[in-house]
């Protein structure tokens, strides 16, 4: 029996994975939660073999709850499942531990084949960025912006571009506010601009945030 806990913070996604996970005979949703703050103790008293996340939780982001969660919990897989573009975040939620990412646009058949593919211990990705995961030639690649950017950066990002100030971001990614200021003077140098209003606006524009 494949163990699985469902995050997001929308009820008609939750109740849709739910019903679907559950007429699988070897799924069992143990559990479903709104946010990511909720993830730790949820684990710590429950057997869970996968996480199906969103990235845009309230509390606490997918990322950043995805690294603390590996950090305890390394036996427990999980699957990004966001409305998020992968060109942008596939690789960046690899990186931070993730075991498969998936756009919600996607059709149940390839939630199903993506959650027995990380549960057998592999990697799901899509067949488009399984190629930029797998091979160096990301040229044509329109995620070559995010490859500029490091995973902690779009961690900035986001929150910056959600109105969070530097020390609530320091609070939330569990670092010092000097070293989100670090992050941030980074973001103005790789995206060219000056402002907060214009690093927002190139974020928004290249669908980072």
């Amino acid at each position: 029996m494949i163990h699985i806990l469902i995050v997001d913070n929308h009820p008609i996604v939750r109740t849709g994975l739910e019903l679907f996970l559950n007429s699988k005979p070897d799924f069992k949703v143990v559990g479903k939660l709104n946010s990511g703050i909720e993830i730790f103790e949820f684990v710590r008293r429950q057997k869970v073999d996968i996480i199906i996340s969103e990235i845009d939780l309230p509390e606490l982001n997918g990322i950043t709850a995805l690294r603390a969660i590996k950090k305890e919990n390394n036996n427990v897989n999980v699957l990004m499942f966001s409305h998020q573009p992968e060109e942008i975040y596939a690789i960046s939620t690899l990186k931070a531990g993730a075991s498969g990412y998936l756009n919600k646009t996607v059709d149940t058949q390839t939630i199903e084949t993506a959650i027995r593919k990380i549960h057998s211990g592999e990697v799901y990705l899509s067949e488009k960025m399984d190629k930029h995961y797998r091979y160096e030639d990301t040229r044509k690649s329109r995620s070559r912006l995010f490859k500029k950017l490091s995973t902690r950066e779009v961690e900035v990002l986001k929150l910056l571009s959600i109105g969070r100030k530097n020390k609530e971001i320091a609070l939330e990614l569990d670092i010092n506010e000097k070293t989100v200021s670090t992050y941030k003077a980074r973001l103005f140098k790789k995206l060219n601009v000056t402002n907060i209003v214009d690093l927002i606006h190139q974020a928004k524009h290249h669908n980072l945030a």
